[in-house]
């Protein structure tokens, strides 16, 4: 696998059929780190078919995770991390013991220190566009510094800097990357200028 940009493709809504094909067109526009959340159509179906053709190219693997039992699902076939919406407990301690990255949601410091007490690998700041920048470096200022911190809900190319400034690790992508029904050529266009955006951003 390339040197990972930390930018989380979410493909929300994808179906098994469209899978391979966006997963290529975000791979080769320079994404590696891809979610497919599990309230899409055949979710694990999808993640199992992009881990079968990209487990060598990237890290594949679920979003709104709610259970222990989504966790097993995806450990089964092939993925690799967890992102759940919530700093579940359960989730976040079984992620681990699967031996998977997990990435929770978090929205306040309390949350925050529960997801790294159970074990989280990084925490996913949702709806970043509601705490803003602002709102992320009060909270970091609290955390632990080798903690990774990604912005979710509301960051996009234009406001990479400001989030990098106050010490984001990096991003989760949704509608700008990906609608349901957005063919791969045009993901692929929208990767590469989050991938412009995000080198740029962090060359500052």
């Amino acid at each position: 696998m390339t040197e990972r940009r930390e930018i989380i493709a979410i493909l929300r809504g994808i179906t098994p059929n469209e899978s391979v094909d966006v997963c290529r067109a975000l791979i080769e526009a320079g994404i590696t780190m891809i979610e497919v959340p599990l309230n899409s159509p055949d979710a694990v179906r999808s993640i199992e078919l992009a881990v079968d053709a990209f487990q060598h190219d990237a890290m594949i693997g679920a979003g709104t995770v709610l259970s222990r039992r989504d966790v097993q699902a995806v450990a089964e076939v092939g993925g690799t991390f967890i992102v759940s919406p919530d700093a579940n407990r359960k989730v976040i301690e079984e992620t681990v013991r699967l031996t998977l990255k997990s990435y929770p949601g978090v929205f306040t410091p309390t949350e925050a220190f529960k997801a790294i007490r159970a074990g989280a690998t990084g925490l996913k700041f949702f709806p970043a566009e509601v705490l803003g920048a602002k709102g992320i470096k009060a909270i970091k200022a609290v955390l632990p510094s080798t903690m990774p911190v990604y912005a979710v809900g509301g960051a996009n190319p234009d406001n990479f800097g400001e989030f990098f400034a106050v010490g984001c690790t990096g991003f989760g992508l949704g509608t700008f990357l990906y609608k349901p029904g957005r063919a791969a050529a045009e993901v692929g266009e929208k990767a590469r200028e989050a991938v412009a955006a995000y080198d740029r951003s962090k060359a500052q």
